[in-house]
């Protein structure tokens, strides 16, 4: 059964996310990163370029030649796609054909709207019978 892992209580929810995908791509995990919203996608894509120490994850855009080839890959949809290990959810809503996915990764912020978005996901989730893991990340202050 797939694994649902919430990383909540961030500031900056693309600059956690941008960070947590940095730490699996150094430990050459692959995932996909669903953004269907291409704002979002933007964002990301100019987030793992200066991500630190080493100031770039490699990653490519679902439509590039080289998507098989890289470990992690921000896609708009899933449907085409073979990866089926780790799928990081940039989307507000459920991502379609998660369950065919290892584990799936939500990042929540501390906006109202992102807070109730994640809670509306969180209870569909576990209304399925699916265990929702929670990690806080909660900046020290």
């Amino acid at each position: 059964m797939t694994q649902i892992f919430f990383y909540h209580n961030v500031s900056d929810r693309l600059a956690a996310a941008a960070a947590l995908i940095g730490k699996a791509a150094a430990q050459k995990k692959r995932l996909l990163v669903y953004a269907p919203d291409r704002e979002v996608a933007d964002s990301i894509d100019r987030h793992l370029w200066t991500q630190q120490p080493t100031g770039f994850v490699a990653h490519v855009r679902s439509s590039s030649p080289l998507a098989s080839e890289t470990p992690v890959v921000i896609a708009d949809q899933l449907d085409s796609l073979t990866q089926d290990e780790r799928l990081f959810n940039l989307s507000a809503d459920i991502p379609p054909g998660f369950s065919r996915f290892t584990s799936v990764i939500e990042v929540v912020g501390q906006e109202a709207t992102e807070r109730q978005a994640g809670r509306d996901r969180v209870k569909y989730y576990k209304d399925r019978g699916y265990e929702v893991q929670f990690i806080d990340l909660a900046e020290k202050r």
